[in-house]
């Protein structure tokens, strides 16, 4: 009997994990976090020279890597201005649209933090609505980081020890309301906590698996070289992402998706097929759906990276992709309970 799905400790374990700011290139703080509950769950962690947590659980033969990754979408910054404002460039696919006027925290290299928010110049448009309705932002024109500081120009900054490539995390802002999940960073924070729950089911239970199974917490999927390495003799690799919704998109926030093709590959048809079996054999609420043109999972960057695998990805639901993003705890229970299934077939 597959243990079930634990509502209570996946919603804790993903707070925990998107309380942590990790934006890509910085992942060093949720790293010491994922070591901490993995070895809280009795596991030991493997750590990757370049990032990532990878975890053996056990079995023997064929190996699959599941993979769910840390890093997140933010900034950097690319100048300091005249003014005291900072310039900043995008480290992943983070968007004005979706971001102008949230608060932001900014990560020294001498490990002081300061907080700020993305502005815009013009910024109110009580004072400049026609130039702010015709002119888009754009990082590179018009949007920078107004910190909360008294800095006036660049040397006020400067003397703050914020320089050029420190790194900027926007806030999360997590709320859950009525079963559904309303945060940044549910891309893909929420698929890791899926993949927690799947380990402390599998440790608390005493299960064997019938294969060699590896939980790989990568870094860098958001700009495209997360699992570009992966251990020797893998056969397969499963990647747990967000599903996103929308126009001409079966994806549901309450069911599970199996990829079949996203904007760079089709997904491996045989191995497609064989979750596809496993939610229909479980009475699964499931769909299956295809993501283009701005889509991918850390299963393409395997494949490019020139491992001979097997490849196949499924997630829950999900709204406002790379934005302030929304998703249901039943499309998180789905995608559990495929994942189990998948792990536990004979």
């Amino acid at each position: 009997m597959k243990p079930s799905f634990n509502e209570n400790y996946t919603l804790e374990a993903f707070k925990k994990l998107v309380d942590v700011d990790s934006t890509t290139g910085k992942c060093d703080d949720i790293e010491k976090l994922v070591v901490k509950l993995v070895e809280g769950l009795g596991y030991k962690p493997y750590l990757c020279q370049k990032g990532g947590v990878i975890v053996d659980l056990g079995g023997e033969g064929n190996p699959l890597v599941v993979t769910g990754h840390l890093d997140a979408i933010g900034l950097m910054v690319r100048h300091i201005n005249n003014d005291g404002t900072l310039k900043v460039v995008t480290v992943g696919g983070l968007y004005p649209t979706y971001s102008v006027t949230e608060n932001v925290r900014i990560y020294t290299r001498d490990g002081k933090v300061y907080t700020g928010q993305i502005g815009r110049k013009p910024n109110s448009v009580h004072v400049s609505e026609d130039e702010l309705r015709k002119q888009p932002a754009d990082f590179a024109k018009d949007v920078c980081i107004v910190l909360d500081e008294d800095v006036h120009n660049a040397s006020d900054v400067r003397k703050l020890g914020i320089e050029t490539g420190d790194v900027i995390a926007l806030e999360p802002r997590t709320e859950f309301v009525n079963g559904y999940i309303k945060s940044r960073f549910i891309d893909d924070k929420a698929a890791v906590a899926i993949m927690f729950n799947a380990m402390k089911a599998i440790k608390e239970n005493d299960i064997k698996l019938s294969r060699k199974v590896y939980f790989y917490f990568a870094e860098y999927e958001e700009i495209g070289h997360g699992t570009s390495w992966l251990p020797d003799g893998v056969k397969d690799i499963l990647a747990i992402d967000i599903a996103p919704t929308g126009d001409e998109q079966t994806s549901d926030e309450r069911k599970v998706t199996i990829f079949a093709k996203d904007s760079r590959f089709p997904y491996h048809y045989e191995m497609t097929n064989e979750l596809r079996d496993a939610a229909r054999n479980n009475n699964l609420d499931y769909v299956i759906d295809i993501f283009t043109p701005h889509y991918g999972t850390d299963c393409d960057t395997s494949l490019v990276a020139g491992h001979d695998v097997r490849h196949a990805a499924i997630g829950f639901g999900t709204m406002n992709s790379h934005g302030y993003e929304r998703t249901h705890v039943d499309g998180l229970k789905n995608t559990y309970e495929l994942l189990m299934a998948y792990l536990l077939k004979e």
